[in-house]
């Protein structure tokens, strides 16, 4: 792209014409990066006035004028920092979309997964499962980050009370943020800390727990996608040796915070269902305990109830 991008006017408008040459350009560019021309879309719909339809059919092409939303050396300058550093597309927005919440992000807090999604279903399902008053209590969302969870449970569940715990300032502020603009502030209260470590006074009467803790095992962590070793917080990916510390750390502690019947949920990397499932039965306070796999069918979550 270089200096054919150098020579494009530094204005919040753009011909049509200069656009269309520059993204066709710019796909070629992404397909060989190994990176889907979808996420050149994502971005000039979110910083100039086209759509999903216009960029599909190319129908901005004849426009005499494209508002902007920002100067276009900076979308140019964003979207080769997305190839040339691979940097994550939802860094660069600043928006990640997770279940129909638009949530704020940034470096140093984990980009929300689409596949997490599935945890909040499960969640209100094991309730309704159960049929007991477990929707009205409190509820953890432990390892929180952006507040992803914390936002779905204090959705489906309109009389709990959700308590979110990180250890990260910087991702609970991001959370805080989130709350407060998807208008549920008032639901969630959020403490800094290690896991259970702040919620000592809810022993014995937490409805349920879900987690999304860091599951992948050490070794595996630098082999991952450029965009995650690169940019994504390690200390919310690595964990451990084998990657079920934190989830044997949950398992061990949560028996003490749950109420008889209360609900455990942890999502976990395909192939650990097995590991997991073993941790659960052999730590001796839960029942019912299943792995449940994903949209793509593999085992992705491990839900328990409190004896």
């Amino acid at each position: 792209m270089g200096d054919r991008d150098r020579r494009l006017p530094e204005s919040p408008t753009l011909s049509g014409s200069q656009l269309w040459q520059w993204w066709r350009q710019a796909r070629t560019d992404a397909i060989a990066a190994e990176i889907s021309p979808i996420e050149l879309d994502r971005l000039l719909e979110a910083f100039s006035d086209l759509e999903r339809l216009d960029l599909r059919w190319e129908s901005f092409r004849d426009r005499p004028q494209i508002a902007l939303k920002r100067p276009w050396p900076e979308i140019v300058e964003l979207w080769d920092r997305r190839l040339k550093e691979r940097v994550p597309l939802q860094y660069l927005l600043g928006t990640a979309h997770w279940r129909h919440f638009s949530l704020t992000v940034a470096p140093g807090v984990l980009i929300p997964r689409p596949e997490t999604e599935l945890i909040v279903d499960l969640a209100r399902g094991a309730v309704e499962e159960i049929g007991k008053n477990l929707a009205e209590g409190d509820w953890a969302d432990l390892g929180t980050g952006s507040g992803a969870i914390a936002l779905g449970l204090a959705e489906v569940f309109p009389k709990a009370t959700i308590h979110a715990v990180d250890r990260s300032h910087q991702a609970l502020a991001i959370a805080r943020h989130n709350a407060k603009i998807s208008g549920w502030e008032h639901r969630i209260r959020f403490y800094q800390g290690s896991w259970w470590t702040p919620l000592t006074f809810l022993k014995g009467e937490v409805c349920g727990v879900v987690s999304n803790p860091p599951y992948i095992p050490s070794e595996e962590v630098l082999n991952l996608q450029p965009e995650v070793t690169r940019h994504e917080p390690h200390e919310a990916l690595d964990g451990g040796s084998d990657g079920l510390d934190c989830i044997r750390h949950l398992a061990a502690a949560s028996p003490d915070y749950l109420r008889s019947g209360g609900i455990f949920i942890v999502e976990m990397m395909a192939g650990q269902g097995e590991a997991v499932a073993e941790i659960l039965r052999s730590q001796g306070n839960y029942h019912s305990i299943q792995i449940v796999p994903d949209l793509a069918g593999l085992d992705r979550f491990a839900i328990a109830h409190r004896k």
